[in-house]
């Protein structure tokens, strides 16, 4: 896994989005992706990895854009609280699905090979290798718009999981009949 200078991490807190630098986004990928292999290489329990997890996407996903973006036109006439309540509940959500799922790249190794800016935020390209398997490519969106260096989407072998997201949101909102709060407490409690 290639290594990344926490100090360098730290220094780009404070930057406005148009300072990020290529460099800089691509820091940030390496810093995510280094605590990914540090959480599927402990030797603790599925939960506090899922803890693990969930901490991890809180400290370098822009949550309450991603929270937005898959929620959609009823974002708007959602309530402060509800969005709140959602953005919480989609956080452990995301959390659990796909922390479950990264136990597979133990002993993987994964590399940032390249970062290009596209209109307002960075596009870093990595790519995963995983014992008997070809390796493949990673994208991730990274922008500060919210005011920190924060990840809104990835592209993992061309599936847009953003736009994956939002489908699967959308469909289980329609299946509660347009209730945001009904959604609320099933994401809580989905594995």
């Amino acid at each position: 896994m290639t290594g990344f200078a926490t100090a360098g991490f730290l220094a780009m807190a404070g930057r406005s989005a148009s300072a990020m630098t290529q460099a800089e986004a691509r820091t940030l990928i390496g810093s995510v992706m280094n605590a990914v292999h540090e959480i599927i290489n402990s030797a603790r329990s599925e939960a506090q990895m899922m803890r693990d997890f969930e901490a991890l996407f809180t400290r370098y996903g822009d949550i309450p854009v991603i929270a937005r973006s898959v929620l959609g036109p009823p974002a708007r006439s959602a309530s402060a609280a509800q969005l709140n309540a959602f953005t919480e509940a989609f956080r452990g959500y995301m959390a659990r699905k796909y922390g479950g799922q990264f136990r597979r790249f133990i002993g993987a190794r994964a590399d940032v090979t390249g970062a290009r800016q596209v209109q307002s935020y960075w596009e870093v390209i990595s790519t995963m290798t995983m014992r008997g398997e070809a390796p493949f490519e990673v994208r991730w969106h990274v922008s500060d718009r919210s005011g920190q260096h924060k990840f809104f989407n990835l592209i993992i072998e061309g599936v847009n999981l953003l736009a994956a997201e939002r489908q699967e949101i959308g469909a289980m909102l329609e299946r509660r009949g347009g209730s945001i709060d009904r959604l609320i407490q099933d994401l809580r409690s989905t594995r």
